[in-house]
């Protein structure tokens, strides 16, 4: 019989003063950390904490420098991804690793030791989708997903290698509220099953709830431990930034003004052959609100924002009106020269461009706002506008010229809302402004959101985070199937209401009460 001394030396992991540094920053700074067997451990930090760089360690992604690791009590350095795999870790993370002219059973397919059936693993993939509420489809192509279904793709190729060690980076921001609920339901099965879990998220309502443990980093070292159990959001939260969470303030529009954004009987048919087609979406955005739009991913989210974008032309220009200009033809440029901001979800590739430096960047989207004097650049106005995104929304980087792929997921979401707000355009559409945000940004970036709709912009907000939309609209209405559900004042619905309505199902009201005749 095993003692209790014993029990509590008896670790999966071990990491005793890990160190990673970089060119321009210290990422991990003698970092020791220990999970048990059954043990859901969270890892709680504000962006640029260190946080993923440690759980790429542990997965064979990047070495440390300095510090030794241990599996299983047994002293073990992981070379790669395989060789973690082949120790039992797993790892989901929050930048994707798929292959995107590839198709989700061929992804899967290469994570596995061994020939593989494709026919047999796309039914278990099937299986395991339909156990955990992670719809996908095997044979569709990753490039053609969007980033919540990506998601799914990921957590369902570490669920099939039956892991010891299961590392999770923010894996439920793209779930409804329901499907978070059966994914903690695996969780704490696969728990307890023996299954260790490291889960990184930055909702702590859900750390509280579901993990056993929680090691808190700031600017890369460790600067403390607790049970979330005996915590609250705001006590984690003061662990994790040091001082009390900002709350935004919404208070109700003081007077709406003219409609900035129409979009009138929307209908497209979409190009992917397991994409989702837009049915007659009528929508009303005016000047000084903000009306969020929620629903479970790939239920015609990308199509929408294709749509408004201009990267997906329409043939009828009057079916979205920006500043009462019919829009539907435009381009992206054009849109931007009548009013329109935009905030795509993908940050690299579509929001910013890996290779470029912040500078460059700042200019692909601010060209139009005194960045170019008759045609030529003005290299001083747009390394001051970048460096302004940097200060006011505290992204941490190397500097204005450092690439943006080296930036943290969270810190090139906050440069790109940072910009896209900075030049107060008339129309703001944002999809996922908060996605892998540490807790005080998010509230910053909302409260930065709320505050330029008191400036008179109309802002659109698409996102999965039911809680944020309720914190920050005025108007909430649901995308399922290619259709928009009526909208509803956060004050009048709820969050178990607006779950049931990301299934397709709500009641049309009658036509005197419909959103064409809020004012």
């Amino acid at each position: 019989m095993t003692s209790a001394a014993e029990a509590d030396r008896d670790y999966r992991l071990e990491l005793e003063g890990i160190t990673k540094i970089y060119p321009s920053v210290v990422a991990n700074d003698d970092v020791s950390l220990a999970v048990r067997p059954g043990e859901i451990h969270a890892v709680l930090g504000e962006n640029g904490a260190g946080k993923s760089t440690l759980m790429k360690m542990i997965y064979g992604v990047a070495r440390p420098d300095a510090g030794s690791m241990r599996w299983e009590g047994a002293p073990v350095q992981v070379d790669n991804p395989a060789h973690a795999r082949s120790l039992g870790i797993g790892m989901v993370f929050q930048h994707f690793s798929l292959f995107e002219t590839l198709n989700v059973v061929e992804n899967v397919a290469l994570a596995l030791p061994g020939k593989v059936d494709l026919d047999d693993l796309a039914g278990e993939i099937r299986e395991i989708s339909d156990r955990y509420g992670l719809p996908v489809d095997p044979y569709r192509l990753v490039h053609a997903l969007s980033v919540g279904e990506r998601q799914r793709v990921e957590i369902i190729r570490c669920l099939l290698q039956n892991p010891r060690l299961l590392i999770m980076d923010e894996p439920t921001s793209v779930l409804t509220p329901q499907a978070v609920r059966k994914l903690f339901d695996t969780l704490r099965q696969l728990a307890a099953e023996g299954c260790s879990i490291l889960y990184i998220s930055h909702k702590l309502d859900e750390i509280q709830e579901l993990c056993h443990v929680a090691t808190v980093l700031r600017d890369g070292k460790v600067t403390g431990t607790c049970i979330p159990a005996d915590e609250t959001p705001k006590s984690m939260a003061r662990l994790m930034i040091g001082k009390e969470l900002p709350v935004p303030a919404h208070d109700a529009p003081v007077q709406l003004g003219e409609i900035r954004l129409r979009l009138g009987r929307l209908s497209l048919e979409s190009g992917d052959p397991f994409g989702v087609d837009l049915d007659k979406i009528e929508l009303e955005v005016r000047s000084g609100e903000i009306v969020g739009i929620a629903g479970v991913s790939g239920n015609g989210q990308q199509e929408l924002l294709y749509a408004l974008s201009g990267e997906q032309p329409l043939a009828d220009a009057g079916a979205i009106e920006i500043c009462g200009k019919p829009s539907g033809r435009d381009g992206p440029a054009r849109r931007r020269k009548t009013g329109l901001g935009f905030v795509p979800e993908e940050r690299l590739g579509r929001g910013a461009v890996p290779q470029m430096s912040l500078v460059e960047n700042a200019l692909l989207t601010g060209h139009h706002a005194g960045m170019l004097n008759r045609g030529l650049i003005r290299f001083d106005r747009i390394a001051e506008f970048a460096r302004r995104c940097i200060d006011d929304f505290n992204v941490k980087c190397g500097g204005a010229e450092h690439q943006a792929r080296s930036l943290s997921g969270g810190n090139l979401q906050k440069f790109i809302m940072g910009r896209e707000i900075l030049l107060a355009p008339k129309v703001l559409v944002v999809a996922q402004p908060t996605w892998g945000v540490d807790v005080g940004a998010a509230a910053f970036i909302r409260q930065q959101l709320i505050d330029l709709r008191d400036r008179g912009t109309a802002i659109l907000v698409i996102s999965e985070e039911l809680e944020e939309l309720f914190e920050i609209s005025d108007r909430i209405a649901v995308i399922a199937k290619g259709r928009l559900s009526p909208s509803k004042k956060p004050a009048e619905t709820s969050i178990d209401e607006i779950g049931l309505w990301m299934s397709g199902i709500w009641e049309q009201p009658p036509p005197a009460t419909r959103e064409a005749t809020h004012a």
